[in-house]
């Protein structure tokens, strides 16, 4: 019951929300303006006695003694427990220059058991056209840890096969952002809709001009841009930072049924709609009763089965809805009959199969 009154209080304060004013930069982003993923291969080493011992790890090694003049016999296996073999990627942010640094993850792809205490080799970034941006090594900070037993027992707390590196890599390309080509920039909305774009382009036009702006689509608005590189990224500053008033997201309702955390937004409404709320509760139980005779006599052990059954039937309640009443009236007629949120899903699912919500449901 108080965890249906806190969900009850937190629907209700939601649905006093209003849509205030949102800066430009806050709901969309500036089409070419990304970041790109980067990926590479490479060895760990200085592990404990966690590393691994496959072909593969082994062909690393190997590359790895004859770029520094050293070759090993082939017939000779080498002996590795302290190396592991890694797949290292990373997030290269627009605009970031050669000589800057950027985060790097590092994961095991093999059977490796931890990666703590273990320091990347350098180890080269490519992108998605087979270029090398970036260059990265340095030592693992891992925030798991795994321990095993003579007889096999192990604890894994948390992932000790993946780490990161903090600026571990250090940028050597540059990757070419078409923000400064053509006459126009594009602002793509973060949540596409028809009646934001609208009002965006008319904040851009009321400030810079009428027809500066075009919305495209529901997610695209088009702006007239200067090609001088100051002058656009001044222009760009400004129209990022002018505010307006985005339009109120669609009805919808969201339940998760394995948490029971329900989210209703705030422009659902219901039709006329009657609910009656309540339970019949039948509980069986079987007991076994044992018959035993008196030593004397010449009778036998006899077991017999007894039946409780319960029958509980909780008082219906039932309450009647007229036409636009909005979904807090509902939580709180809900909550005053004692509902519990199980209960309130139900009701939800059965309002929207009866056609009575005007919103989505979505469960998840």
């Amino acid at each position: 019951m108080k965890s249906l009154k806190a969900l009850c209080l937190v629907v209700l304060l939601s649905l006093q929300f209003t849509a205030s004013a949102e800066r430009i930069k806050d709901v969309s982003m500036v089409e070419g303006v990304r970041s790109n993923q980067l990926v590479g291969y490479g060895l760990v080493v200085g592990l404990p006695g966690t590393g691994e011992q496959n072909s593969y790890t082994q062909q690393s090694f190997r590359g790895m003694l004859n770029s520094f003049g050293i070759t090993l016999p082939s017939t000779q296996s080498p002996k590795i427990k302290n190396v592991a073999a890694v797949a290292v990627h990373a997030e290269l942010p627009a605009f970031r220059k050669p000589g800057q640094t950027i985060d790097i993850t590092v994961s095991s792809i093999g059977s490796a058991g931890s990666l703590r205490g273990g320091t990347l080799l350098q180890t080269f970034l490519k992108g998605v056209d087979g270029n090398v941006y970036a260059i990265a090594q340095g030592s693992l900070i891992v925030g798991g840890l795994g321990a095993q037993g003579l007889d096999g027992s192990k604890v894994v707390i948390n992932t000790p096969t993946v780490g990161r590196v903090p600026n571990g890599a250090t940028v050597e390309r540059a990757v070419e952002s078409p923000f400064m080509q053509g006459d126009y920039i594009t602002f793509n909305l973060n949540r596409p809709d028809f009646t934001t774009a609208k009002r965006l382009e008319k904040t851009i036009n009321d400030l810079v001009g009428p027809n500066s702006a075009q919305a495209l689509d529901a997610a695209s608005i088009r702006v007239l841009a200067p090609r001088d590189a100051s002058q656009r990224v001044s222009y760009l500053s400004t129209l990022e930072n002018l505010e307006f008033k985005p339009a109120d997201t669609a009805a919808k309702i969201i339940v998760n049924s394995r948490t029971g955390t329900i989210v209703i937004g705030k422009n659902v409404k219901l039709q006329p709609a009657a609910i009656t709320h309540g339970g019949l509760t039948v509980t069986i139980a079987e007991q076994q009763n044992v018959s035993q005779p008196n030593p004397l006599a010449n009778g036998d052990t006899v077991v017999t089965q007894q039946s409780i059954i319960d029958v509980n039937q909780d008082d219906s309640r039932a309450f009647v809805f007229n036409p636009g009443v909005s979904l807090d009236d509902l939580v709180r007629a809900i909550n005053e009959v004692g509902a519990a949120p199980g209960d309130l899903m139900a009701i939800l699912e059965a309002l929207k199969e009866a056609g009575a919500i005007n919103g989505q449901l979505v469960v998840i």
